[in-house]
Protein backbone atom coordinates (compact mmCIF):
# COMPACT_ATOMS: atom_id res chain seq x y z
CA UNK A 1 0.00 0.00 0.00
CA UNK A 2 1.30 3.27 -1.11
CA UNK A 3 1.58 6.26 1.53
CA UNK A 4 -0.73 9.08 0.37
CA UNK A 5 1.24 12.02 1.27
CA UNK A 6 4.06 10.28 -1.05
CA UNK A 7 1.67 10.71 -3.80
CA UNK A 8 0.91 14.13 -2.66
CA UNK A 9 4.77 15.19 -2.35
CA UNK A 10 5.07 13.23 -6.14
CA UNK A 11 1.91 15.16 -7.53
CA UNK A 12 2.14 18.55 -5.86
CA UNK A 13 4.96 21.43 -7.04
CA UNK A 14 7.61 21.80 -4.97
CA UNK A 15 7.64 24.80 -2.56
CA UNK A 16 9.98 27.75 -2.76
CA UNK A 17 11.43 29.22 0.61
CA UNK A 18 10.03 32.82 1.86
CA UNK A 19 13.26 33.91 1.51
CA UNK A 20 13.60 33.11 -2.36
CA UNK A 21 10.14 34.28 -3.87
CA UNK A 22 10.45 38.12 -2.23
CA UNK A 23 14.14 37.94 -3.93
CA UNK A 24 12.28 37.04 -7.11
CA UNK A 25 9.06 39.28 -7.04
CA UNK A 26 11.30 41.77 -5.82
CA UNK A 27 13.87 41.51 -9.15
CA UNK A 28 10.68 41.10 -11.06
CA UNK A 29 9.13 44.89 -9.48
CA UNK A 30 12.96 45.95 -10.26
CA UNK A 31 12.52 45.90 -13.85
CA UNK A 32 9.37 48.27 -13.96
CA UNK A 33 10.30 51.45 -15.17
CA UNK A 34 7.25 53.03 -13.90
CA UNK A 35 5.02 51.97 -10.45
CA UNK A 36 3.54 48.83 -11.39
CA UNK A 37 -0.13 46.71 -10.48
CA UNK A 38 -0.24 43.03 -8.88
CA UNK A 39 -1.61 41.67 -12.42
CA UNK A 40 1.90 42.87 -13.67
CA UNK A 41 4.27 41.61 -11.36
CA UNK A 42 2.15 38.10 -11.28
CA UNK A 43 2.23 37.87 -14.91
CA UNK A 44 6.06 38.34 -15.04
CA UNK A 45 6.86 35.89 -12.58
CA UNK A 46 5.27 33.03 -14.91
CA UNK A 47 1.91 32.55 -13.77
CA UNK A 48 1.98 29.88 -11.11
CA UNK A 49 1.39 32.07 -8.57
CA UNK A 50 -1.79 33.07 -7.04
CA UNK A 51 -2.57 36.67 -7.19
CA UNK A 52 -3.44 36.90 -3.84
CA UNK A 53 0.09 35.17 -2.87
CA UNK A 54 1.55 38.04 -4.83
CA UNK A 55 -0.41 40.31 -3.19
CA UNK A 56 0.85 39.07 0.33
CA UNK A 57 4.76 38.72 -0.88
CA UNK A 58 4.41 42.56 -1.89
CA UNK A 59 2.95 43.58 1.46
CA UNK A 60 5.18 41.49 3.29
CA UNK A 61 8.28 43.01 1.40
CA UNK A 62 6.60 46.59 1.91
CA UNK A 63 6.55 45.81 5.80
CA UNK A 64 10.18 45.51 6.02
CA UNK A 65 10.69 48.39 3.57
CA UNK A 66 11.80 46.79 0.19
CA UNK A 67 9.25 48.54 -1.54
CA UNK A 68 6.54 51.30 -2.10
CA UNK A 69 3.08 51.68 -2.81
CA UNK A 70 0.58 54.02 -3.70
CA UNK A 71 -3.22 53.85 -4.38
CA UNK A 72 -4.73 53.81 -7.77
CA UNK A 73 -8.55 53.47 -7.46
CA UNK A 74 -9.16 50.90 -4.96
CA UNK A 75 -5.68 48.88 -5.24
CA UNK A 76 -2.36 49.98 -5.66
CA UNK A 77 0.74 50.16 -7.16
CA UNK A 78 3.94 48.94 -6.41
CA UNK A 79 7.36 50.23 -6.54
CA UNK A 80 10.80 48.68 -5.39
CA UNK A 81 13.55 50.48 -3.17
CA UNK A 82 15.50 47.98 -2.34
CA UNK A 83 17.94 45.61 -4.03
CA UNK A 84 18.12 41.89 -3.34
CA UNK A 85 21.15 42.67 -1.37
CA UNK A 86 18.87 45.67 0.18
CA UNK A 87 16.86 42.90 1.09
CA UNK A 88 19.63 40.94 2.88
CA UNK A 89 20.34 43.50 4.65
CA UNK A 90 17.13 44.42 6.10
CA UNK A 91 17.14 40.92 6.92
CA UNK A 92 20.49 41.21 8.56
CA UNK A 93 19.45 44.07 10.62
CA UNK A 94 16.14 42.36 11.39
CA UNK A 95 17.92 39.58 13.00
CA UNK A 96 20.69 41.82 14.75
CA UNK A 97 17.77 44.20 16.62
CA UNK A 98 16.35 41.45 17.78
CA UNK A 99 19.73 40.68 20.00
CA UNK A 100 20.13 42.24 23.43
CA UNK A 101 23.91 42.00 22.96
CA UNK A 102 24.60 43.90 19.43
CA UNK A 103 28.52 44.00 20.62
CA UNK A 104 28.90 40.43 20.79
CA UNK A 105 26.66 39.91 18.26
CA UNK A 106 28.39 41.81 15.79
CA UNK A 107 31.99 40.43 17.14
CA UNK A 108 30.75 36.95 16.57
CA UNK A 109 30.12 37.63 13.11
CA UNK A 110 33.04 39.37 12.23
CA UNK A 111 35.00 36.74 13.80
CA UNK A 112 33.50 34.46 11.46
CA UNK A 113 33.82 36.15 8.09
CA UNK A 114 36.41 34.64 5.71
CA UNK A 115 39.53 37.19 5.35
CA UNK A 116 38.54 38.03 2.02
CA UNK A 117 34.92 39.39 3.63
CA UNK A 118 36.57 41.04 6.48
CA UNK A 119 38.71 42.91 4.56
CA UNK A 120 35.69 44.25 2.61
CA UNK A 121 33.69 45.12 5.47
CA UNK A 122 36.94 47.05 6.86
CA UNK A 123 37.25 48.92 3.52
CA UNK A 124 33.54 49.29 3.07
CA UNK A 125 33.74 50.94 7.36
CA UNK A 126 36.13 52.78 6.00
CA UNK A 127 34.67 54.47 3.37
CA UNK A 128 37.34 52.90 0.66
CA UNK A 129 35.46 50.07 -1.43
CA UNK A 130 37.19 49.66 -4.42
CA UNK A 131 36.02 49.00 -8.18
CA UNK A 132 36.32 45.72 -9.66
CA UNK A 133 39.76 45.29 -11.00
CA UNK A 134 41.03 47.78 -9.68
CA UNK A 135 43.33 48.57 -6.63
CA UNK A 136 41.23 48.26 -3.28
CA UNK A 137 39.59 45.35 -3.99
CA UNK A 138 39.85 43.10 -1.56
CA UNK A 139 43.44 40.99 -1.73
CA UNK A 140 44.88 43.78 -4.33
CA UNK A 141 47.35 45.83 -2.99
CA UNK A 142 47.43 49.77 -2.90
CA UNK A 143 50.37 52.03 -3.55
CA UNK A 144 51.09 52.62 0.03
CA UNK A 145 49.77 49.50 1.89
CA UNK A 146 53.05 47.72 1.34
Amino acid sequence: MTDRRENEAESSPRRRGQGKLEAHVLSVLKGAVEPVPVAWVQERLGGDLAYTTVITILTRLHGKGAVERERAGRSFVWTAVADEAGLAALRMRKVLDAETDRQAVLASFVTALSPHDELLLRELLAGEPGEPGEPGEPGESREGDR
